[in-house]
């Protein structure tokens, strides 16, 4: 009982159900289109090359996004550990098969749902179903906007450039920067590795422009910072 309630207070607060009643979102989830699923330390969501069936939604623990290169060399491209992060849906959408595979990192459990019940049936979607292709929309616009700043980023033409900038758009008020994931992530949104990244912010740092704490970092003279902009 206390686990279905858990998965009903992450789909409930998940840019997915939108809009949706809570006798909506317990009808979702008695669906027989959606399966929650519990995935051992190493265990695979899906593969590269497999064709989707549809999209999922992390419960809890922590999963790991990688790529196999043809010489056997595994990319870590991004992970997951917020309840409630939503992976492979635009391979649903697109209907393309994986270029990648979700690996377990930890003991995880994940929602699984399949693209059937968001589908058309007989002409008309039904009230949840009309939402979650709406929601979708908005997720993508999001994911987009997102796609466009990194970009920005990684055009920059230096290290330095790139992590000020990438930093710089999720300056606070206060000059603070909250990482949201660890080192690895963020080497992997820079497309740097980890010791090149972690030279780089322990320059910064010795250069008295930023000082790192953990996840947190603090622009210390923002005149600099903004001259790498």
């Amino acid at each position: 009982m206390q686990r279905a309630q858990e998965v009903f207070e992450v789909l409930r607060g998940n840019a997915l159900t939108r809009g949706m009643t809570d006798e909506e979102v317990h009808a979702l989830l008695s669906s027989s289109r959606v399966r929650l699923q519990t995935l051992a330390k190493g265990e695979i969501v899906f593969h590269e090359g497999e064709e989707p069936r549809g999209l999922y939604l992390l419960i809890t623990g922590k999963l790991a996004i990688k790529k196999d290169t043809f010489v056997g060399r595994q990319i870590f491209l991004s992970e997951l550990e917020e309840p409630g992060e939503m992976f492979g849906e635009v391979y649903e959408v697109l209907r393309q098969p994986y270029d990648m595979y979700v690996e377990a990192v930890t003991r995880a459990r994940v929602l699984a749902v399949e693209s059937a019940l968001f589908s058309l049936a007989g002409g008309e979607l039904s009230r949840p179903a009309l939402l979650v292709q709406q929601n979708l929309m908005r997720i993508f616009a999001r994911k987009a906007y997102f796609m466009h700043n990194k970009i920005k980023v990684l055009a920059s033409g230096t290290l330095r450039e790139k992590i000020v900038r990438c930093f710089f758009q999720n300056l606070r008020p206060d000059g603070t920067v909250e990482l949201s994931g660890s080192r690895e992530m963020l080497a992997a949104y820079l497309a740097v590795t980890r010791p090149s990244l972690s030279r780089e912010l322990s320059a910064l740092v010795r250069d008295g422009i930023l000082a790192v704490d953990g996840r947190k970092v603090r622009v210390v003279d923002m005149e600099a910072f903004e001259s790498y902009l």
